[in-house]
């Protein structure tokens, strides 16, 4: 028996252990609500404990990963025309992307109307953390000690430390040859180190939906159904039929192969609820299994990690949309159009802020004069929302990742088209356990 489990899918067995997680949550929830013994040891204990750990796990990988693919990928460029270009592009998509995104989202929201009806006087207060200016953000994105800034994960700061290290060991000559050599064997011991670390990850995903559904029901989206389908739809839809028209359009790569491919990072991303803490199994998906060089993915999905608020944008919308409905305000075109440009250059402008996603709400409420109270009622379901966000965010930088890729030309496409490519390692990992 398990022998057999082991022979399943990294996708398959990451579901087993979502259900069985959600399911021994709502058994606990109904069944053992005043156990104080089942709550103190097993749901604040075990449950607690284990998904800490897998969360922390993959958070450990993060700040090398990050670093030592970074000055891999741009220590072979050739000059820095090529490392202009590739950030150009980059950027561009992903600006893209999210005004995209918050149009979608204020389309559905307006015609759906899932804040008709819902009265919000009785919101809680809500208090949102200041967010930098775009000066303090082009400005702290320079490190003035790097090491401080891989301990504090601060991601911006690492990519630009990264890239000029590796320039630097590109026009070193003979020494920088011999650093880039040691910094390719790095990568390639991370890269196991992320390979053996997926192998826990069902069990980690199971201790996270069991601990999260012990404490939230079904009675927490009851009262905000329609908010939280309008949203859900949406975010899928953006998923599904915006990224995969952009793949196909700008790169002419088949949306399914390249979906079927990011299953376990989808579901990586879903479970962690963190773009940050899935950092290392997208990469591993973008070189292993889409077959995007090193030197793209190493840029495009740190940094699509740290900008790309796709999901995020699309809730902005949404519940822009919500609360407008349910204090009964009227938002005119221009309302629109600021709330698309806000949260599009928000996305850039709140990178690396905690609590990004409120964060970015709250400015563009008040940019179109709505209460920012409103955020209170909302946030009773976020977390679900979260996770669905999560998946879309990773999904995008994926999708941009593949498009800069081939369009550089540095894509294996019969790795792509492999079906089979990037599960190799993984099986004869599982024949020597």
């Amino acid at each position: 028996m398990k022998t057999q489990y082991k022979k399943l899918s990294m996708t398959i067995r990451i579901i087993i252990g979502m259900i069985l997680g959600i399911l021994t949550g709502f058994i606990i929830r109904k069944l053992f609500a005043d156990n104080h013994f089942v709550h103190d040891y097993l749901v604040n204990g075990l449950f607690e404990v284990g998904g800490s750990i897998f969360i922390a796990s993959l958070k450990m990988l993060v700040v090398p990963l990050v670093f030592v693919s970074l000055v891999c990928g741009t220590s072979t460029l050739s000059d820095i025309k090529t490392l202009g270009r590739l950030g150009g592009k980059t950027l561009a998509f992903y600006l893209t992307t999210t005004a995209i995104a918050i149009t979608l989202a204020l389309t559905t929201g307006t015609l759906f109307k899932p804040g008709a009806g819902v009265d919000l006087t009785a919101a809680t207060t809500f208090e949102a953390k200041e967010a930098p200016s775009l000066g303090e953000v082009i400005i702290g994105m320079f490190p003035t000690n790097p090491i401080n800034s891989m301990a504090q994960g601060n991601t911006l700061q690492i990519i630009v430390f990264a890239l000029l290290f590796g320039i630097a060991i590109s026009a070193a000559g003979k020494p920088g040859e011999r650093v880039a050599k040691i910094f390719a064997d790095l990568n390639e011991v991370i890269m196991k180190l992320v390979a053996l670390l997926m192998h826990i990850a069902p069990y980690g995903v199971f201790f996270l939906m069991a601990k999260l559904f012990t404490g939230l029901g079904l009675d927490a989206i009851r009262s905000l159904i329609g908010y939280f389908l309008v949203l859900s739809g949406t975010l899928i839809v953006h998923a599904l039929f915006t990224y995969g028209l952009m793949l196909k359009v700008f790169s002419g790569l088949s949306p399914i192969t390249f979906f079927k491919k990011m299953e376990d990072a989808i579901m990586f991303a879903f479970s962690t609820a963190s773009s940050n803490a899935t950092i290392p199994v997208t990469m591993e998906t973008a070189t292993k299994r889409l077959g995007v060089s090193n030197k793209v993915a190493s840029f495009t999905v740190p940094l699509g990690a740290t900008i790309n608020m796709d999901g995020t944008a699309i809730m902005q919308g949404v519940a822009t949309a919500f609360i407008a409905q349910a204090f009964n305000v009227d938002l005119t075109m221009g309302d629109y159009m600021a709330v698309i440009m806000t949260a599009t250059l928000a996305s850039v402008g709140t990178a690396g802020v905690p609590g990004v996603g409120l964060i970015m709400l709250a400015m563009v409420l008040n940019q179109v004069g709505l209460p920012v109270e409103g955020i209170a009622i909302i946030m009773g379901v976020d977390r679900l929302l979260d996770m669905i966000r999560t998946a879309v965010n990773i999904t995008g930088d994926s999708v941009v990742t593949c498009i800069v890729g081939k369009s550089e030309k540095e894509m294996d496409i019969s790795r792509f088209n492999d079906p089979k490519a990037g599960e190799k390692d993984e099986e004869v990992h599982l024949h020597k356990a």
